[in-house]
């Protein structure tokens, strides 16, 4: 399959070029959002926390697909923690993001990353699946196919992870804040925080299912391990 990394934006979805071009594909802006200060200030401090919740989902030597790009560290502790008998693989719609995961992936031969649609049958199967903070990002028709079709990459027996927002607890002192940044930059999260990431789609019910929320309830870490 030709490397899809040089083509041009006509390709991208509507909805990332309409509402995130600012944050995903701007030559100025992504080295900067991508810094690791940046993204822990996105997340009121718990990046690492939310990471470290995320990857240790997952065991050496096994194949992941990450959905997605991450700024900051994100895939670099995912590899560290699959190891050399391990294989990331990355999947992002952007090619400017992917020329980024690929930079930032260049020191482990176990690791790549490559251009492709989420919304289109991933067509390969994996040992587990990584979604990190993607499907507040994306409309509901779109997280519906995408959630789908990584659901169907899950081999028998392997796990799947998604890490998002969550509705806070009426109580949580960052709520007002974040109904702003829901309104105004993020306009896809509340449709998110009105599902179930468990019940979202027909293919979850071939999985067992856990759930745990952080923060006060402002994040979510959802588990799904595939019925044999």
């Amino acid at each position: 399959m030709p490397d899809s990394s040089t083509n041009s934006a006509h390709r991208l979805p509507d909805y990332l070029r309409n509402t995130y071009s600012w944050a995903y594909l701007n030559h100025r802006t992504v080295p900067w959002l991508d810094r690791p200060v940046v993204v822990s200030a996105i997340l009121w401090g718990n990046a690492s926390r939310l990471m470290d919740a995320a990857v240790r989902e997952f065991a050496p030597g096994q194949q992941v697909l990450q959905a997605a790009a991450v700024y900051g560290d994100f895939s670099l502790r995912l590899a560290r923690q699959l190891g050399e008998a391990g294989q990331l693989t990355v999947v992002d719609v952007a090619p400017i993001q992917i020329a980024n995961t690929r930079r930032k992936l260049a020191p482990w031969p176990g690791a790549e990353a490559r251009v492709a649609d989420l919304t289109e049958p991933v067509g390969t199967s994996f040992d587990a699946v990584c979604c990190f903070f993607l499907l507040h990002e994306v409309p509901t028709y779109a997280r519906h196919r995408i959630v789908a079709n990584l659901l169907e990459a899950v081999k028998p027996g392997g796990r799947i992870v998604f890490v998002d927002y969550h509705r806070p607890h009426w109580w949580h002192p960052m709520r007002p804040a974040m109904a702003l940044v829901f309104r105004y930059l993020e306009p896809f999260a509340n449709s998110l925080l009105a599902e179930e990431i468990a019940t979202m789609v027909p293919q979850t019910a071939g999985f067992e299912w856990r759930k745990e929320t952080l923060f006060g309830g402002l994040y979510q870490k959802v588990v799904g391990v595939r019925r044999g």
